[in-house]
């Protein structure tokens, strides 16, 4: 029988969210249990870990691309030019254009531009970004089904950000003192009051204050997927196009 309304179910009351970022040496994650307020900090070495975090998360928001697209054009997938529209100059810089799936088996930087650029008529090459991020990209598509993708969804930091700040692009850039400020400030009233300890307290070496960040605003996407609230690129009232893994290309915040 169904529960009424104001019933909470037993998954429901203990139900954690998560949120990751890559860093050089694995991921970032910052996992939540909306019910009491809770939140760990961990990194992660690779994918099978990410996805098999001890605490089952309800929803995880990776900040990396899922759905791959199967020719790459110009401009990229039409999630990554609508999030770009959203964060407007110079924000919209950080939606990088992704690869096609066939670049991701390539071994080197020119490879991978013959590749991408084989993919379609139009296709452009690969940015020197794009090419360090195949890896995680590689290990994510090993892993990542249609039936998978209904709990890992594709965010974006400085879309979770612009939803915080009031639809609004946040001025600074998060690598300098006034953007780790102000997103700092953002997550501390959005339910993450620890994140300024968890930022004291980071590691040395490859892990900066700009990965915490953007694994607690993942984090902040997945627990807005959890309750129903977030939004995504496309809009929600339009269906997402699949690639021909039957992947979704969308970008949730």
């Amino acid at each position: 029988m169904p529960s009424s309304p104001t019933e909470t179910s037993p998954a429901e009351t203990t139900a954690w969210v998560a949120g990751a970022d890559g860093f050089r040496d694995g991921w970032m994650v910052v996992l939540h249990r909306p019910r009491d307020g809770t939140t760990r900090c961990r990194t992660v070495d690779g994918a099978d870990a990410l996805l098999n975090l001890p605490e089952a998360p309800a929803v995880l928001g990776v900040d990396m691309v899922l759905g791959l697209p199967d020719r790459a054009v110009p401009g990229g997938r039409a999630c990554d030019r609508a999030a770009r529209q959203l964060l407007g100059h110079p924000r919209g810089s950080s939606v990088f254009s992704p690869p096609a799936y066939a670049a991701l088996g390539a071994e080197t930087y020119e490879a991978a531009q013959r590749r991408n650029r084989a993919s379609g008529p139009d296709a452009p090459g690969l940015t020197k970004q794009a090419f360090y991020l195949l890896p995680k990209m590689r290990a994510l598509a090993e892993h990542v089904t249609p039936a998978r993708q209904e709990h890992v969804r594709e965010v974006h930091p400085e879309l979770a950000f612009y939803a915080m700040n009031g639809d609004t692009p946040v001025e600074h850039s998060k690598h300098t003192d006034a953007g780790q400020t102000r997103r700092t400030a953002l997550l501390t009233a959005n339910g993450f009051p620890d994140v300024e300890t968890v930022l004291d307290v980071r590691p040395g070496g490859p892990l900066g204050a700009d990965d915490v960040l953007d694994a607690h605003a993942a984090c902040w996407t997945a627990r807005r997927i959890h309750r129903g609230t977030a939004e995504r690129c496309p809009p929600r009232d339009a269906p997402a196009p699949r690639n021909d893994r039957g992947l979704r290309m969308e970008i949730w915040r």
